[in-house]
């Protein structure tokens, strides 16, 4: 899951300002803003583990039912012993409220905008009109308590 692109950044170690060249840096536009924290020793283990879960129900969550016919052939030939697409749908749903109520109706909001929407802390933190800087607080936070609710050791 990586997408590098090269990147110019005006005034950050190069020689800046108008018409400057800047320094070139690679970044990876694929990355989610969780695991850029986990990347930079922001977020332990645990928590990175924990939101990913919760970004998992929430896009299978999403998933709008298949109306069309399956092209892929069973291995074993069978009736299927596993959730159909809608009932994973609606089960994935109901884990991603337990989830998000577990967290606790101030928790919620940053976890959903930073796991969920992927947005970047700072722009999280405007929106939900926070100072600087007192997001990942609040995110490490939510993300306790979701591995708590995840019974993650």
């Amino acid at each position: 899951m990586r997408e590098m692109v090269e990147r110019t950044i005006v005034g950050a170690g190069g020689t800046g300002g108008k018409g400057g060249t800047g320094r070139r840096v690679s970044v990876n536009v694929a990355e989610s803003p969780l695991g850029w924290l986990r990347a930079r020793g922001l977020v332990d283990a645990r928590q990175c583990e924990a939101g990913e879960r919760l970004r998992g129900d929430y896009e299978t969550a999403a998933l709008g039912p298949r109306v069309t016919m399956r092209w892929a052939a069973r291995v074993d030939g069978g009736g299927g012993g596993g959730l159909d697409p809608t009932t994973a749908q609606i089960a994935a749903k109901a884990r991603f409220d337990a989830a998000m109520a577990a967290a606790g109706a101030g928790l919620a909001d940053i976890a959903w905008r930073v796991i969920c929407a992927g947005e970047a802390l700072p722009v999280a933190e405007k929106g939900l009109g926070w100072p600087a800087r007192a997001g990942r607080l609040v995110l490490t936070l939510a993300l306790d308590r979701l591995a708590d609710h995840y019974r993650l050791p």
